[in-house]
């Protein structure tokens, strides 16, 4: 007895010191990222406007007097806070920066109309834009000197934009286009027809269609072939308007780009030169503040998911080894992009996430009934190695054991975990995403589309733990799971290409969500032992951050 208390507390000693290290850490990390995201506000002034037609946030100088201005349009399923690091960047270097959700995103309680690609669809984009537009030429900052700067799909409507009625539109004196996908060929530079002095800034990561586009831009104007623009080199002259550039920011992708210094650079210098302007050169670094932030937040779930409440005696869940998980994993990922191949993905006000929920639903009924035939199959098998007595008392043994498990379960216990874990994730992610990276806290004009969402992934994560967790589970199921989530969704994706082809901007993200709650998941259910906790909590992050992520539309 005593040889074992004298083993024990070392032991437990050795926990809660390694617990406090991980936890000083942590918050280290934390405080650090948050303070630098702090401090960049420090000689800015921003206001929130609410148009009529979009909400605007306002980035300025505190230092009065007018200035350039340049409106800034994020992309398909973007927002606002996703343009942040260029708007700060712009601002802390002397320009009056506007930027805005554009209909169906972000705060924008109105809805995207028309469907992909349809013209529709652009106008009320262009609307949108051109109303920001005016109320920027309104503002007692407002020098004369206008830019655009749009990310993505907002690269082409600000192009639109300046072949727009000449007697609706604003002169504009250059646009920033950041990973746009254009409607149409630009071609030489034609004076009021087409965009004077336009920026092409790409990801090295970007799809080669997209790069070509910039590339055959530049060279419009330059007499060469597009294989033959250099990037970082300016072909025409900023004078006559006819100035274009190419500029391709080194391991980045399509969001990356945001965040990119070389990206933050090249706008911040060539708006400089069209403008003949000076700032201090500040740029915006958020990226690995950020980072420092987050690397704290999951270090820091570790050492708290230890001071969750038990809630089973007994680890649940269905406890399958590699053989019985492998075709109850693999069936159903192969299975639903053909089974929804056919149906309509617009059930749901919401483009792309519908398809999304539907792809949950389906996914978790068909591992649902997975696992109802392995365990007949299973009981099949014991039943049939033994007489009608040990039958009898195999059935009521396991009725016992189900009985007796539930008897172990604490209600309570399971209550206090699931609040204290959705808390944690709420004030450690979903609140500062949506302050520093994009919106991640829905807004009531989405909240239903967030509960028809939260009932399918709810049925998913709480079928795949289940099916992951458990005594003498594979260990390596929980992955292996998730990979072939992803791989379901880009299959539907080959299957679907032209209505799910914008699922692709967001399997990135879902695979760095499945890592990150991942982790949380594995060390909730090592303390509490039941595998809807983390269920739960993880299927309400999901459907929040699908909810934000798309545009409602009309």
């Amino acid at each position: 007895m005593s040889t074992r208390l004298t083993t024990t507390q070392p032991r437990a000693q050795r926990w809660r010191l390694i617990d406090a290290l991980v936890t000083g850490a942590a918050l280290t990390l934390m405080l650090i990222g948050l303070l630098w995201m702090i401090l960049t506000d420090r000689g800015l002034i921003d206001e929130q406007i609410d148009l009529d037609q979009a909400p605007v946030t306002v980035y300025r100088p505190t230092a009065s007097g007018q200035m350039p201005v340049v409106v800034i349009a994020h992309g398909f399923s973007g927002s606002r806070q996703m343009m942040e690091p260029f708007a700060r960047t712009l601002a802390r270097n002397g320009y009056t920066a506007l930027s805005f959700d554009f209909p169906g995103h972000g705060a924008n309680p109105l809805p995207l109309e028309g469907e992909i690609g349809d013209e529709r669809r652009a106008q009320d984009l262009l609307d949108a834009l051109a109303a920001v537009v005016r109320y920027a030429s309104e503002l007692p900052q407002y020098d004369g000197r206008l830019a655009l700067l749009g990310h993505s799909m907002a690269g082409d409507i600000a192009v639109r934009y300046a072949g727009h009625d000449a007697e609706q539109r604003r002169e504009l004196d250059a646009i920033v286009a950041v990973s746009p996908y254009l409607s149409e060929d630009l071609g030489e530079h034609r004076r009021g027809e087409t965009p004077d002095n336009m920026l092409f800034v790409y990801g090295e990561w970007e799809p080669q269609m997209i790069l070509d586009q910039g590339r055959a831009a530049v060279a419009a104007v330059a007499d060469l072939t597009s294989s033959e623009v250099e990037p970082n080199v300016t072909y025409g002259d900023h004078e006559t308007g006819s100035a274009r550039r190419l500029v391709i920011a080194d391991d980045v992708e399509h969001i990356g780009v945001l965040y990119s210094g070389t990206a933050l650079e090249a706008a911040l210098d060539w708006l400089n030169q069209v403008f003949d302007h000076r700032g201090s050169g500040w740029i915006d670094a958020r990226g690995p503040w950020l980072g420092l932030y987050f690397l704290g937040v999951v270090l820091l779930a570790w050492p708290l998911s230890r001071l969750l409440p038990q809630v089973s005696t007994e680890p649940l869940g269905a406890g399958l080894d590699w053989r019985r998980l492998l075709p109850a994993a693999l069936l159903p990922a192969l299975l639903t992009p053909l089974i929804l191949r056919p149906f309509p993905s617009d059930v749901l006000p919401i483009a792309s996430a519908d398809y999304i929920a539907l792809h949950f639903a389906v996914y978790a009924l068909l591992s649902g009934l997975m696992l109802l035939l392995l365990h007949r199959r299973s009981a099949e098998a014991q039943v049939g190695s033994q007489t009608p007595s040990q039958t009898t008392t195999s059935r009521l043994a396991r009725l016992g054991t189900r009985l007796h498990k539930q008897a172990d379960i604490s209600v309570s216990g399971f209550m206090i975990a699931l609040l204290a874990v959705i808390a944690y994730q709420t004030l450690s992610i979903a609140l500062p995403t949506d302050l520093f990276v994009a919106a991640f806290l829905p807004d009531p004009h989405r909240f239903g589309i967030s509960a028809v969402l939260l009932i399918a992934t709810a049925l998913w994560f709480v079928t795949d733990e289940w099916l992951t967790r458990g005594q003498g589970a594979f260990v390596g199921g929980y992955a292996l799971t998730k990979l072939l989530f992803l791989v379901s969704l880009m299959l539907a994706v080959v299957l679907n290409l032209q209505e799910l082809f914008f699922l692709v901007i967001i399997i990135p993200a879902i695979l760095v969500l499945f890592v990150v709650f991942g982790l949380f998941s594995s060390w909730i259910y090592r303390r509490t032992g039941h595998p809807l906790v983390a269920a739960l909590a993880n299927a309400l992050a999901f459907a929040i951050a699908i909810t934000v992520s798309f545009p409602i539309a009309d």
